[in-house]
C-alpha cells in the first residue's frame, strides 16, 4: 500500500513537471528549462567582471540598461571552463528569490529547441546518495534515445548563492552609473 500511495506522489509530481523546456547544452550534456522562466536568449556579449564574486559568476552585462548578473553553468556545475563560441549564449531567466523575482544570465554552450515532454517521458531525479545533491534537477526527460536533465532555475543557485549575485548586479549598477 506504501509503494502505491509513493508512485502517486511521483506520478502527480511528473505531472507537474511535464510541459515546454528550453534545452540547451553544457559540456555536451543536455539540459531543459521550462519555458516560462525563459525571457530571452542572447548571443555572447561582453562580461563585466564583478571583483570578490563567486567563480562561477562570470560578471554582469548591460541589457538594455539594465544590469544583469551571469552566472557560468560550467563552472557552477564544477565541469570546467572553455572559450565562448559563435555558439555560445546566454539564457536571460526569472528566479524567485527572497519573495522577488531577479532576472539573470546563464551562460551555456548551446541553445538547441523547445520542446514539449510529457509526464510519461519523465523519469525522477536519481538518488546518487546523500553526498551528491540533486534537489535542482525537477526530473530526467527522455526523448528519443537522449537524456534531458530538467532544471529547477530557482534551486540551481542556493538562497544564499542568490544573495552574492544580486549584490554583484547592484554593484555593477552603482559602478555603472558613477
Amino acid at each position: 500500500m506504501a509503494d502505491l500511495q509513493e508512485n502517486d506522489v511521483v506520478s502527480e509530481t511528473m505531472r507537474d513537471v511535464a510541459g515546454q523546456y528550453l534545452t540547451f547544452e553544457v559540456a555536451e550534456e543536455i539540459y531543459g528549462l521550462p519555458i516560462l522562466t525563459v525571457q530571452e536568449i542572447i548571443g555572447i556579449m561582453p562580461v563585466t567582471r564583478v571583483p570578490r564574486t563567486p567563480e562561477y559568476v562570470r560578471g554582469v552585462i548591460n541589457l538594455r540598461g539594465k544590469v544583469i548578473p551571469v552566472v557560468e553553468l560550467r563552472t557552477k556545475f564544477g565541469i570546467g571552463t572553455i572559450e565562448d563560441t559563435a555558439r555560445t549564449c546566454i539564457i536571460v531567466v526569472q528566479v524567485s528569490h527572497g519573495g522577488q523575482d531577479v532576472i539573470m544570465g546563464i551562460l551555456v554552450d548551446e541553445v538547441s529547441e523547445v520542446i514539449h515532454i510529457g509526464e510519461d517521458a519523465i523519469a525522477p531525479a536519481p538518488s546518487f546518495g546523500s553526498s551528491v545533491p540533486v534537489e535542482f534537477i525537477l526530473g530526467m526527460g527522455k526523448v528519443g534515445q537522449k537524456v534531458i536533465m530538467l532544471l529547477d532555475v530557482d534551486k540551481v543557485l542556493a538562497s544564499d548563492e542568490l544573495s552574492v549575485i544580486a549584490q554583484a548586479s547592484q554593484g555593477g549598477e552603482s559602478s555603472a552609473d558613477a
